[in-house]
C-alpha cells in the first residue's frame, strides 16, 4: 500500500524553474568557502588556478541541471555565460578544463569533503526543522556502474562494482552490473540522513546496522522501516542498541515453526486456540487479553474455563526474548501497518536521485568515487530544500 506523504518542501517546483531562476536560489542557502578552502593547493608554485569554490558550485549544479560527464560541464560553463556567472567563475577567464574539474573531483574524493558538506546540511536541516528523524526508512537502490563488465568471480576481487540481483515490486529477478546505494531517509521530509555505497552483491542487511547507527547518532530516532529483505536479527538488534524499534515484515523464507502456544507473528494463543487480542505495551512488555472477553471472537466456554476474573485472561510477553518475532507495536496491528507504510518515503528519496538528479548515470570509475558522485547528489537534495524552506518564510513574512 502506499500513502502520499506531506513534504515539508517540493523539490519538483524547483526542478521546473529556469535555471537562470533555480540556481540563485539554490545556492543562496550554501556557504562553500570552507570546503573550498580545503580543496586550495598548499604550493606557492605556478601560475594563478581556478577559484575552487566556483569549481564546487559547478560540480553541485551539475546533477541539479542534469549534467552527466566533466566533458558536458566543461561545454556548459563554456559556452553559457549566465551558468558560469551563477557558478562564480570570472567571465574574464576561460572555464576550467575538463582536466581540472576532473581534479578537483579527485581531491573532494581523497580528502571526503563532500560527505562532510552532506553531514553539515543534514545538521542544519535538522536546527531548521525540515528534518524530523523520529522516523526513518532504509533500503537499497540499483546504480549501474560505467566501468567494464566483468566475471562475477573476477569483479569480486577489485572491491569496486560487480553483480547484483534483486526482485522487483512485481516479483520479476533484476540483475545489473554497478552498486548499490544503501539510503537512511527522514520520513517526514523525505531527506535522506545516511548513505553508503557498496558493490552490488553485498547484502542489504549486512549494511543496514551501520546505518542505524549513523543515522541515530544524528537524530533521536524511536522506528526504523525496512522491507522484508532486511529480516534478519542482527538488524532488530542494532535498532534495539540505540533504543528504536525495528518495523519488518517477517520473511517466509526459512521461517522456523513459531513456539508452542504461539502464531508465526508473536500473538500468543489462548487454551482454545484462538489468537490474543493485543492490549498496548508495557515498557518491554507486550500485553494481551483474551479474545472473548475483548469480542473479537466467541468461545463456547467463555471467560471462565481459562480465567475467574471478568478482565478474562492476560499474558504477557517479553519482547527481549525475540527481539524478531515481538515487536512493540505489535506486528499487523493498525499503529504497525501505519509505520511500515512509511517506508515508501526512501523509494521516493531514490527515484528523485536516479530519475531528476544523476544518482544512475555516472562517468567516473571506482568506488570511492562513485560514492562522492551519490554525496554531490543527496547534498543537491538537502541543499534544495534548505532553499525552499527559505522561499517560503521569506514569502509568508
Amino acid at each position: 500500500m502506499y500513502i502520499l506523504q506531506e513534504s515539508l518542501f517540493s523539490f519538483e517546483d524547483l526542478l521546473i524553474m529556469h535555471s537562470k531562476d533555480r540556481l540563485p536560489i539554490f545556492f543562496s542557502t550554501l556557504d562553500l568557502r570552507p570546503y573550498a578552502k580545503e580543496l586550495r593547493s598548499r604550493s606557492p608554485r605556478g601560475a594563478d588556478g581556478h577559484c575552487r569554490e566556483g569549481i564546487l558550485r559547478a560540480l553541485l549544479a551539475a546533477p541539479l541541471e542534469y549534467i552527466q560527464t566533466f566533458t558536458g560541464l566543461h561545454h556548459r560553463l563554456d559556452t553559457d555565460l549566465r551558468f558560469r556567472y551563477q557558478c562564480g567563475r570570472p567571465l574574464d577567464r576561460e572555464a576550467p578544463s575538463i582536466a581540472t574539474l576532473s581534479r578537483v573531483f579527485a581531491n573532494l574524493t581523497k580528502k571526503d569533503l563532500a560527505k562532510q558538506l552532506f553531514d553539515d546540511l543534514v545538521e542544519r536541516c535538522r536546527q531548521d526543522g525540515i528534518i524530523d528523524g523520529s522516523h526513518v526508512a532504509i533500503d537499497s537502490a540499483a546504480i549501474h556502474a560505467y566501468e567494464k563488465k566483468q566475471p562475477k568471480k573476477k569483479s569480486k576481487q577489485t572491491g569496486n562494482a560487480n553483480w547484483g540481483a534483486k526482485f522487483d515490486s512485481f516479483g520479476n529477478k533484476m540483475t545489473w552490473f554497478g552498486y548499490k546505494l544503501h539510503l537512511a531517509v527522514d520520513t517526514k521530509s523525505e531527506l535522506p540522513l545516511a548513505l553508503e555505497v557498496t558493490p552490488a552483491h553485498v547484502n542489504d542487511g549486512d549494511m543496514a546496522p551501520s546505518l542505524i547507527e549513523i543515522a541515530a547518532a544524528k537524530t533521536s530516532v524511536r522506528f526504523f522501516m525496512l522491507d522484508a529483505g532486511y529480516d534478519q536479527m542482527k538488524v532488530y538488534e542494532a535498532a534495539r542498541n540505540v533504543k528504536a524499534q525495528a518495523i519488518i515484515p517477517l520473511n517466509p523464507r526459512g521461517e522456523k515453526e513459531p513456539p508452542a502456544g504461539m502464531k508465526t507473528d508473536g500473538t500468543p494463543c489462548c487454551s482454545m486456540g484462538f489468537a490474543m487480542t493485543y492490549w498496548g505495551a508495557d515498557g518491554d512488555y507486550l500485553k494481551f487479553r483474551c479474545p472473548h472477553a475483548t469480542s473479537k471472537v466467541d468461545c463456547p466456554l467463555g471467560m471462565s474455563a481459562c480465567s475467574s476474573s471478568n478482565y478474562g485472561m492476560v499474558v504477557k510477553v517479553d519482547a527481549k526474548d525475540d527481539l524478531r518475532r515481538y515487536c512493540s507495536p505489535h506486528r499487523d496491528t493498525k499503529r504497525w501497518k501505519e509505520l511500515y507504510n512509511e517506508r515508501t518515503s526512501v523509494e521516493r528519496c531514490n527515484s528523485r536521485m536516479k530519475t531528476y538528479l544523476t544518482a544512475d548515470d555516472m562517468h567516473i570509475w571506482g568506488i570511492q568515487k562513485v560514492k562522492t558522485h551519490q554525496y554531490l547528489n543527496a547534498i543537491v537534495l538537502l541543499a534544495s530544500a534548505l532553499a525552499m524552506n527559505r522561499q517560503s518564510k521569506e514569502a509568508a513574512a
